[in-house]
């Protein structure tokens, strides 16, 4: 009786699973195809009169629409859009030009900056926003130490508006770098009613988040996809497009197969090994595009209680360890070539002179490959392998260390398997892994009875920054440690040159104190950058037009202008045998994958079957 029923509910189940594909199929012949479940128009639209909706491919996933607790690059490209600055970018120069802020004026002393505020912007619910937004943001960060936004806010004493379009900042020294704060401006009448506590803990901002920037965040479906709608009332001038659909992937492959189908029409995610057939493709531009970021191996430096291996804390044992990597080749092997060799903290090839704010270590300081020197200094400063088992201690206790590489980022899972095997040529025992960041996120900030106390080792992530370096400098400083400063490394020379470069008004000056903050952070290495990635991005030319690359010339096309200029090209239309064609892909795709599903029930019963006679 038993064996019987489950053959029935087998056939149950599997009679519905082919009605439910063949539902699914008839609704794919009905409405217009998204990838995913759940349906998506196409730039073909716009010759029907429906929404214009430009759809982009992301492996990396927002982690929280708050930007008071998100800190994915995901997260931020969607922040920048959903709201507004005071000031923003030229897209060529990357220069401030005027946001919400139509111009502005400086005292003598560069201690008083008198912002004029546009009128006629508006949140995007309707409530105008004014002056007294831009105080209450400003406050809501400072008196509340809201951390992910502090390191724009040094100096600054007193925040007021002296009425509705006029907002003064004093400060208590002056503020060179005043408009290189990307402080996203808040809706007082809706932050207002969420306690700092909240929003720096646990308020999720859920959808339609309340902006006043070109686009709002109308939708989330968590590993999905997340829906933009074009704020057609922006200050700025309306948006060209009515949406913009991110699609997040768990791999690249199948970026590229919703690529070549027409699904989205634009990644910066393409893999490498992928990525040259599109150089020569027709109607599709593929740009390896240089972008503020690099890619590093961080380490637990932290000298208060950690988790973490003691002799990390040390920096020769530090210096030891950035000897036996080799950084070109994980360029050429993780990165097939399409990246910068990483030295110092802040990217090459970004910023262009006379203000190229990357340090470039001389020859005499530079680190190279060489395992030999790696294992000298590790017996200079101590870690020996005292008993000729191949593992240096610590203590008299062999070092382990834990290694861990992160899902999102595609190039991690390579670069951790010749990292493991660099260090374990030195004499340390590696445990490498490949994690969700999420999760080693709350490692990193651990805390046992109330005490921080870092539960890490190492970790290979990425930082990216501002057009302006301030950020990526900031993240070391001792005031970020338990908020973006991972490593838990403070140096009093690098805080102090921090806040010196964040007030000095001659650029020479800045730029001078902005390289020996490099030098002081190399010759410590509370991480070893071994790369400054390129965005190995495509996008579709053919139906689309209005791309904007930033820094002009060799910059990506993921950024505001694009957004607000990008649009179907005269006459762009996807023809009918080609919707019919990825239409019928789309079935055949489907109708496989049911006999695949089906195909493996009936395996998992027999086995069963198997299992309960014997």
């Amino acid at each position: 009786m038993a064996s019987r029923l489950k053959s029935t509910a087998f056939r149950t189940i599997l009679t519905a699973m082919l009605l439910a594909t063949l539902a699914a199929l008839l609704a794919l012949l009905l409405v217009p195809s998204r990838a995913g479940a759940e349906a998506t128009p196409t730039a073909a639209a716009t010759a029907t009169g429906d929404k214009i909706v430009l759809d982009t491919g992301w492996i990396e996933q927002p982690d929280n629409l708050n930007p008071f607790i998100g800190y994915a690059l995901t997260s931020y490209y969607i922040y920048w859009l959903n709201y507004d600055r005071l000031v923003r970018y030229d897209p060529v120069t990357l220069e401030p030009v005027p946001g919400i802020a139509e111009s502005w004026d400086v005292s003598d002393d560069a201690k008083t900056w008198t912002f004029h505020i546009r009128h006629g912007v508006k949140f995007q619910d309707g409530v105008a926003l004014t002056a007294h937004d831009v105080e209450f943001t400003f406050d809501y960060v400072i008196k509340n130490d809201m951390g992910a936004f502090t390191l724009y806010t040094n100096h600054i004493k007193e925040v007021t508006a002296t009425d509705d379009y006029t907002v003064v900042f004093k400060c208590s020294e002056p503020r060179g770098t005043l408009l290189q704060m990307w402080v996203p401006i808040l809706p007082e009448h809706i932050w207002s009613k969420i306690s700092p506590d909240d929003a720096g803990n646990s308020f999720t901002n859920a959808p339609p988040v309340i902006g006043s920037g070109p686009f709002q965040v109308v939708e989330w479906k968590k590993g999905n996809y997340l829906v933009m709608k074009a704020n057609k009332d922006y200050w700025g001038g309306a948006p060209k497009i009515d949406e913009h659909i991110l699609h997040f992937y768990t791999n690249q492959d199948t970026v590229a197969a919703d690529f070549d189908l027409g699904v989205i029409d634009m990644s910066g995610f393409i893999a490498p090994a992928q990525f040259a057939k599109y150089q020569s493709k027709a109607g599709v531009k593929a740009q390896a595009a240089v972008h503020d970021r690099f890619e590093c191996l961080e380490m637990n430096c932290y000298a208060g209680k950690s988790l973490g291996h003691p002799a990390l804390a040390d920096p020769k044992f530090r210096d030891a360890l950035a000897w036996a990597i080799d950084n070109e080749k994980i360029v050429n092997i993780a990165y097939n070539g399409y990246a910068i060799a990483g030295s110092s903290l802040l990217p090459a090839e970004y910023w262009k002179a006379p203000q190229d704010y990357h340090w470039t270590p001389p020859a005499d300081v530079l680190r190279h490959y060489d395992p030999e020197k790696a294992k000298q200094l590790l017996d200079e400063a101590g870690y020996k392998d005292t008993n000729g088992d191949g593992v240096r201690e610590y203590k008299g206790e062999p070092i382990k260390l834990r290694l861990w590489g992160d899902t999102e980022i595609p190039a991690s899972n390579s670069t951790g398997k010749l990292i493991a095997g660099w260090f374990q040529d030195i004499g340390l025992k590696i445990d490498f892994t490949v994690v969700d960041y999420g999760w080693a996120s709350d490692q990193m900030y651990n805390y046992v009875n109330g005490t921080f106390t870092p539960d890490w080792d190492l970790l290979l992530t990425y930082w990216a920054g501002d057009y302006d370096p301030g950020f990526l400098l900031s993240i070391y400083t001792g005031d970020q440690i338990e908020s973006w400063n991972e490593s838990g490394w403070s140096d009093p020379e690098y805080d102090r040159l921090y806040k010196a470069q964040d007030a000095t008004t001659d650029p020479q000056q800045r730029l001078d104190m902005i390289h020996q903050m490099q030098e002081i952070f190399y010759a410590q290495s509370p991480n070893v950058t071994f790369a400054y990635p390129q965005d190995l991005e495509v996008y579709d030319t053919a139906d689309w037009e209005g791309w904007v690359q930033m820094p002009g010339g060799n910059g990506g096309v993921m950024n505001i202008w694009t957004m607000l200029s990008v649009h179907p090209k005269a006459g762009a239309e996807e023809s009918e045998s080609g919707a019919n064609t990825g239409l019928i892909v789309g079935v055949a795709a489907a109708v496989a994958a049911v006999g695949a599903v089906a195909a493996f029930l009936i395996a998992r019963r027999r086995k069963a079957a198997r299992r309960e006679v014997g």
